[in-house]
């Protein structure tokens, strides 16, 4: 288990931003991987982070079987990491995350008094717009409150779409899967609780075009260049139908501070190997 960084005031400096964790997604739903629904949420996360100047480290998608679930939400709790969650937080028999969470953690599920709260108060609105008596005592009223049966000690995630609530353990965050509720949760969490690490996982940069090599070729200078340059990472991006360039390698290096002076190294290494050089990027 990694150790988990200690949060740091809004403003801290650079290298206080440096301990940003990773943060992760997991995507539940059968609909996702039988190609019924197309997933919208990991395009959407990327930039939500990007916009904070954070960046996404990695991403599972996993269907509506609850064991399955519960291992990959182990691991989330397990890891230390950042992670926000999408899907299966509903009361159907199809719904198996808040269940999941909750063995993954060994806890009780337990009716969160607030989420009760809304979700009553969403009854009756519903009620008030259907013109029809508020009747919470209702069988399928009564069971609706299963939506605000989180792991004991968790806490709610305001949905501004509908008041029924997600809901957080630590630092693992529960959305629905529709992303009209699950977006705006999502950047209320980022914006509301983790503020202070707002521009900690900003990465800046490097790349040229690379025209007539392979890169089992370029690869020693790659790993050279990594040694030398430690907090940087070298990259190949190889494509072989560019409608421009035609095959070719997009060979660049990023971090998160100065690249500039790996790029120059990288660019000094490609000259001996007879690489003809395209244009530059910066990102």
């Amino acid at each position: 288990t990694r150790p988990r960084p200690v949060p740091q005031p809004r403003g801290a400096p650079a290298a206080a931003r440096a301990m940003t964790p990773s943060i992760g997604l997991v995507i539940v739903g059968d609909e996702i991987l039988s190609g019924k629904r197309e997933d919208k949420h990991l395009p959407k996360v990327i930039a939500l982070l990007a916009a904070r100047g954070l960046a996404l480290a990695w991403a599972r998608y996993v269907g509506d079987e609850r064991e399955r679930i519960t291992a990959t939400l182990r691991d989330a709790f397990a890891g230390g990491d950042l992670v926000f969650c999408t899907g299966g937080i509903g009361a159907t028999p199809d719904d198996h995350t808040r269940q999941a969470a909750a063995a993954a953690l060994g806890r009780e599920l337990v009716l969160h008094p607030e989420a009760k709260a809304l979700i009553l108060e969403r009854m009756r609105d519903t009620a008030r717009e259907q013109g029809v008596p508020f009747e919470p005592e209702r069988p399928d009223n009564l069971h609706r409150l299963n939506m605000g049966v989180f792991p004991a000690g968790a806490a709610i995630i305001p949905n501004p779409y509908n008041k029924i609530p997600g809901f957080s353990v630590g630092d693992v965050h529960f959305v629905p899967g529709f992303p009209v509720m699950a977006w705006p949760m999502i950047e209320a969490v980022l914006d509301q609780r983790y503020a202070h690490l707002h521009g900690g996982g900003r990465t800046h940069e490097r790349s040229v075009i690379v025209m007539g090599s392979m890169e089992a070729t370029l690869t020693p200078l790659m790993e050279a260049i990594e040694a030398r340059f430690p907090g940087f990472k070298v990259f190949s991006l190889p494509s072989v139908d560019h409608p421009q360039w035609g095959r070719h390698i997009e060979l660049g290096v990023k971090g998160r501070g100065d690249p500039q002076p790996a790029f120059e190294a990288l660019k000094a290494g490609l000259a001996p190997l007879g690489a003809r050089l395209g244009p530059e990027m910066v990102r």
